[in-house]
Formats: C-alpha cells, structure tokens, sequence
C-alpha cells in the first residue's frame, strides 16, 4: 500500500500501528476459537482448585476478546474506521472535506488530538508539518514513531 493509503486523517501512518499491522488480534481470535472448541473453561475450572495458575481463566479470556477486537483492517483514509470508535478527527476532516488534517489551519492548537497523545504523543503534529512539507506520497520515511515506548 502507498504512503498516501496509510496516512491517517491525523497524520499518523497506518503501516506502523499496532491495531493494523500486528498479528496479536487475530492470533487471540484463532486462540479464543481452539479454547471454544476443546471446552478449556470446563479443564480450567477444575485445574484451579489444584493450582492457582488458573485462578484467573475468565480474565484471560476477557483480555483475549478485547485483544480480537482492536484489529483495524482498513485505514481511515481508505474508508476505516480509524480509532475503533467514534472518531472526532475523522468527523471533522469530512465535514470540512478536506483529505487530512494537514490541509487545515489550526492543526497545531486542536484538541481532537487530546486523545491520542497517550498512545503517540505529539509525532501526529510533527507528521502533519512533514505531510505538508513532503507531501502526502512520501511525507512517511520522515515520520515520528507511532508510539513513544518502541
């Protein structure tokens, strides 16, 4: 896929996100479906009156359902959903019809960005001045890393 297909509306490139790229949502999938079909609950439950290594089965299987559900197939500025909710950037850049953020004025002072600064930082501000530097088809080999932990 092009850089211009993995740009999100915010500026952050798809390819590196973790809820496109990384195969832990469908390996949780495939884990939940063989643990479904083998019956594991009933083992489980009787393994942990033997061991407390099992003590917390439910919980693991709540994690591996949120895990399955982060997987984003389709980047914003292909038609995705972004996020995986109701995302206040994308509402906005459609409703100003703009192809992304790095069209509008007041990038730098929005306060759609708020919630993404936990997992990304500022590198969605940095992006966006890269964008409109170098363009949406090759702004990505500038790019700031996605999250601030790798």
């Amino acid at each position: 896929m092009e850089d211009k297909n993995l740009t999100g509306y915010c500026g952050l490139y798809c390819g590196d996100c973790i809820r496109y790229q990384c195969r832990a949502s469908d390996l949780s999938a495939e884990l939940l479906k063989e643990l479904k079909e083998h019956h594991f609950s009933h083992y489980a439950e009787v393994k942990k009156n033997h061991t407390k290594d099992f003590e917390n089965f439910e919980s693991c299987i709540a994690l591996l359902r949120a895990i399955s559900g982060i997987k984003c197939e389709t980047p914003c500025g292909s038609g995705g959903d972004g996020c995986g909710g109701s995302c206040p950037i994308i509402s906005c850049v459609q409703e100003k019809q703009m192809n992304g953020c790095w069209e509008c004025t007041e990038f730098d002072n929005c306060e759609k960005f708020n919630f993404l600064k936990p997992f990304h930082g500022d590198s969605t501000i940095t992006n966006l001045r890269n964008i409109q530097k170098y363009g949406v088809n090759s702004w990505a080999k500038y790019r700031e890393k996605c999250y601030p932990w790798l």
